[in-house]
């Protein structure tokens, strides 16, 4: 840090257990990528390439390099395995990782119906060869899945060999985890916790009031994704309470909240 601030509240060191934030890359170039690294690089966990952006990337090699050489590891998006899956190119998918040295992986189920004992399968088999990340949730908005399903989801995806289990909201905050008006759902979010340790979960929330929800509740040190790269140091003054939202609420003190409506519908 550039001065001395007291009372602020401590934030894990990478590489990180929890305390993460997830980056979501949606094309930047090399040049992009390079100035956000500069800027980034020690409040950034992971990167994710979002979607399938990797497909059609120019000098992917190149970028990945990038995010290499300044010790962030990278993954492509879970649609991308859904691509796959769906095209019956499992065992492609696999030599893909290798080809391009990715050491995560994300398996997810958002767009495709996947039988979830295969989607348990197909995360034991990679956790083999990567570190995987599973995604719980739809990018169907139409699709509610209940809070014991998200929890029985969750459960048996880590049991089955992912590290961390990510609670979807794509790139909008205005699914799974959110109404479409991006409202917490948060009676979902409070049942989760009830049996899933906090620190197992990547809490998508690409939208800043999503992201001072979860740090109000769970502290400095949650786990956030779908993070814009030009919001990663605004998320990281959030988290130290260094910004309006959360100023007072690291210090004990909370203002009077004169609006009658809350933030955020109750479940």
């Amino acid at each position: 840090m550039n001065y001395n601030l007291n009372n602020l509240p401590e934030r894990t060191s990478k590489p990180r257990q929890y305390g993460f934030t997830m980056a979501m890359d949606k094309g930047l170039s090399i040049r992009q990528a390079e100035d956000f690294v500069s800027i980034c690089a020690d409040h950034v966990d992971i990167v994710k390439l979002g979607w399938a952006t990797s497909f059609v990337t120019p000098n992917l090699k190149d970028k990945l390099k990038v995010y290499k050489d300044a010790g962030i590891p990278v993954y492509f998006g879970g649609t991308l395995f859904e691509a796959f899956i769906i095209r019956d190119q499992f065992d492609d998918y696999r030599r893909l990782l290798d080809k391009f040295d990715m050491s995560f992986a994300e398996v997810s189920d958002g767009s495709i119906d996947l039988d979830h004992d295969k989607k348990c399968d197909y995360i034991t088999k990679l956790s083999e060869q990567v570190t995987v990340l599973s995604e719980v949730g739809s990018k169907d908005a139409d699709k509610i899945i209940p809070p014991y399903l998200w929890i029985d989801l969750m459960q048996k995806e880590l049991d089955a060999g992912a590290w961390k289990v990510i609670g979807e909201a794509r790139e909008g905050g205005n699914v799974g985890l959110f109404r479409s008006t991006g409202e917490v759902r948060s009676g979902l979010v409070q049942e989760i916790l009830t049996k899933i340790p906090f620190e197992k979960i990547i809490w998508e929330a690409p939208q800043k009031a999503q992201q001072v929800w979860f740090i109000k509740l769970l502290g400095a040190n949650v786990n956030l994704g779908n993070i814009a790269p030009e919001e990663v140091i605004p998320l990281e003054t959030i988290r130290l309470g260094l910004r309006g939202d959360t100023f007072l609420h690291f210090l004990g003190i909370e203002k009077k909240n004169t609006n009658t409506a809350p933030p955020f519908e109750v479940d």
